[in-house]
């Protein structure tokens, strides 16, 4: 049986995201936790809106592929957070030790659709997470602000405010 087309399996794997996302939301009300989907989601989120093309499965380091206009390949690490307007967050921890070319954040609001896209570069990445203070920032951790300073929009929802914390 032949696979189907292209636009075929972007229709289903949509059709799919938008499920996940509908009980992702019936858990978290009934429960209060979230399903754990957010990162599977962000990924697609920033697969469509960006036109990336997705890693090989279980690749090191990093979850999708962007080529430049002169064929340059840029590896790019996917992190996401779910949340509305709540201070302090934190990114998912980032792997300096992996191979990648910059940092995407994908931001999603509590019904675990897209609200913004930044990226950074690992350059800059690097001085911030070595920069001394914290210890969580020591581990690769960054607050969401932190990133967003050294971070360029890529991407926003259209009723999305600027001043996000």
């Amino acid at each position: 049986m032949p696979l189907p087309s292209i636009e075929g399996r972007r229709a289903k794997t949509q059709r799919l995201i938008e499920a996940a996302k509908r009980l992702g939301r019936q858990y978290y009300a009934l429960t209060g936790r979230p399903l754990g989907v957010t990162g599977e989601i962000a990924e697609h989120e920033a697969f469509r809106l960006l036109r990336l093309e997705r890693a090989p499965p279980r690749e090191a380091g990093y979850d999708a592929i962007r080529y430049t206009k002169t064929g340059r390949r840029i590896r790019l690490q996917i992190k996401s957070r779910c949340y509305e307007n709540e201070p302090g967050q934190r990114m998912p921890t980032i792997n300096l030790r992996k191979p990648w070319d910059r940092v995407l954040f994908v931001h999603l609001n509590r019904n675990l659709d897209p609200v913004e896209i930044l990226e950074a570069t690992r350059s800059r990445v690097e001085r911030r997470v070595k920069k001394p203070g914290s210890k969580a920032r020591n581990r690769g951790a960054l607050a969401v602000t932190q990133f967003r300073s050294i971070a360029v929009p890529l991407w926003e929802s259209r009723g999305a405010k600027r001043s996000r914390k």
